[in-house]
């Protein structure tokens, strides 16, 4: 008899090619398998999910579909590498790792799963924060002489923007804010005065000089924040504008015969101006 619902047809096939991608991984490890996975562990692919998780967010800001699609399957490919690593040790497997996701989306979610009533994102997320450190505490992992932080959940080990954001965020929750993003620009001119103070003293002090500069990123990071702007994609943004304009000096300077250290800042600003005029 053929099987006219479509939707459980590309349901079973979605999960036969889910399970043969798992075997696929499995076979890479086998004894018969590939050396270079064989020889993988959790500290050696390291490097690798981050990398992989870095050209999704270049796919996203490049708007390129097919792209994406590759790169979100090489983030899959790590995670279904340390499980299946896992699994050979009989510590969990991937369908331990997507079970455990599972219960914890609905438990997270009594607003959409259970008949907690919310009255919209900012209460959403404070609700998050809440069961994050209720979970904290069941499972007995949280030190019960330390003092509790709402911060204590985001990592030191992330990249300084993404760190900075979210330090931020979850103060925000709690309304340690500014009121809107004009307000944080005032602070933004507070601390480049700060800088400039630090720069003319009489006796420059480097410490002090650094954690100027620092204090200026992290207010510079709480104005993208509050914009909704992703502040690592910004930078990623304004990082590929400044490689095109000096590329476009490089080419116009050989088209005159010349190289950089031939030209001048003048000549150079000028083709500057140039480029940014062809971007508009």
């Amino acid at each position: 008899m053929v099987n006219t619902d479509k939707s459980k047809e590309t349901k079973f096939m979605s999960e036969n090619n889910f399970q043969a991608l798992v075997d696929v991984m499995a076979k890479l490890r086998a004894p018969d398998g590939c050396p270079w996975d064989k020889e993988q562990t959790h500290a050696t692919l390291k490097p690798y999910l981050l990398e992989e998780a870095y050209e999704v967010l270049h796919a996203i800001d490049e708007g390129d579909d097919d792209e994406l699609k590759k790169e979100l399957g090489d983030v899959l490919l790590q995670v279904i590498f340390h499980a299946q690593i896992a699994s050979e040790t009989a510590r969990f497997d991937i369908f331990d790792v997507a079970d455990s996701l599972r219960e914890k989306l609905v438990r997270r979610h009594p607003h959409v799963f259970g008949e907690l009533k919310v009255s919209g994102q900012q209460e959403v997320l404070q609700n998050w924060e809440a069961i994050k450190a209720r979970e904290r505490a069941e499972s007995g992992k949280a030190d019960q002489e330390k003092p509790k932080s709402v911060l204590d959940g985001v990592s030191v080990k992330m990249p300084a923007l993404t760190e900075a954001r979210q330090l931020t965020e979850r103060a925000g929750y709690y309304d340690f804010d500014w009121p809107d993003a004009v307000s944080i620009l005032d602070k933004l001119s507070e601390e480049s005065g700060e800088l400039r103070e630090a720069l003319t003293a009489e006796v420059p002090d480097e410490r002090h000089i650094a954690e100027e500069v620092g204090d200026l990123l992290f207010v510079a990071v709480n104005i993208a924040r509050k914009l909704k702007v992703d502040p690592d994609s910004a930078l990623k943004a304004a990082n590929r504008k400044f490689r095109t304009r000096f590329q476009y000096i490089e080419r116009a300077l050989a088209e005159r015969g010349k190289t950089l250290p031939e030209s001048d800042l003048v000549e150079m600003d000028a083709l500057w101006n140039e480029a940014k005029t062809r971007d508009k």
